[in-house]
């Protein structure tokens, strides 16, 4: 086995990850939520008008480093990007900023274990073997899927290709166009936080579940799933 497999650094990327998510989730939650966007509104506002462009470069960092970190607050970011720069572009700085955050778990998870692991899932003669074959043979429906419907945590969506060998550009892709819809309606409710905040109310979260916008997405899922559907129907070489 060659000495790079055997290698313990290769596993300090995942490690940190699993560390700043275990720290996020006792110290940045406070500071991660809509009670502090919303106290600390003006300031926002104020700093965006006055720097746009730094405004932008310091959300886009901060973005990429929760979701690089699996930090808790991933949705009050997606919010606070439709509420500071509007629907568009907003709506292209999160999902920008979600899928370069989701490579670097990708990588990490890939580096650390996903080659090793990969391969010897492939070298199996098992159940796991054949269905990790199974998943090789469609995954661009798969990784689609994964980023569609909403039950698929995100953190799981970033992780399992790294463990899996998924190639970068198919990862890249598919998480782009996959997140973009619940990336638009999110920003959506960001961009109207303004009557939010001045009725005292908070946003409904819950508003992708709404079956005017449930039924889109889950209608992407089966466009996206009908190549395992139609699997079964095709011909084989004999």
């Amino acid at each position: 086995m060659p000495e790079t497999t055997r290698n313990p650094y290769r596993l300090l990327p995942i490690l940190a990850i699993a560390l700043a998510a275990a720290a996020g989730l006792v110290w940045l939650r406070p500071f991660l939520s809509f009670e502090a966007l919303a106290s600390h509104r003006g300031a926002l506002e104020a700093f965006v008008a006055g720097n746009y462009a730094l405004a932008v470069a310091v959300f886009l960092a901060v973005y990429i480093a929760i979701v690089a970190l699996s930090l808790p607050g991933a949705t009050i970011a997606t919010l606070t990007g439709g509420f500071l720069f509007g629907l568009f572009p907003g709506v292209f700085y999160n999902a920008g900023a979600a899928t370069l955050g989701a490579a670097l778990i990708f990588l990490a998870a890939r580096m650390g274990l996903g080659e090793r692991l990969s391969a010897r899932i492939d070298a199996s003669s098992g159940s796991i073997g054949r269905l990790k074959r199974g998943l090789d043979r469609d995954q661009w429906s798969v990784l689609f899927l994964m980023r569609l419907v909403p039950v698929v945590p995100f953190f799981v969506a970033n992780v399992i290709p790294g463990l899996l060998a998924v190639p970068l550009h198919r990862y890249l892709v598919t998480t782009a166009l996959g997140i973009l819809p619940g990336a638009l309606v999110y920003t959506s409710v960001g961009a109207g936080l303004g009557e939010v905040f001045d009725a005292g109310e908070r946003p409904d979260l819950g508003v992708i579940f709404e079956p005017h916008i449930l039924l889109p997405l889950l209608g992407l899922s089966l466009l996206a799933a009908l190549p395992i559907l139609l699997r079964p129907f095709r011909k084989t070489p004999a």
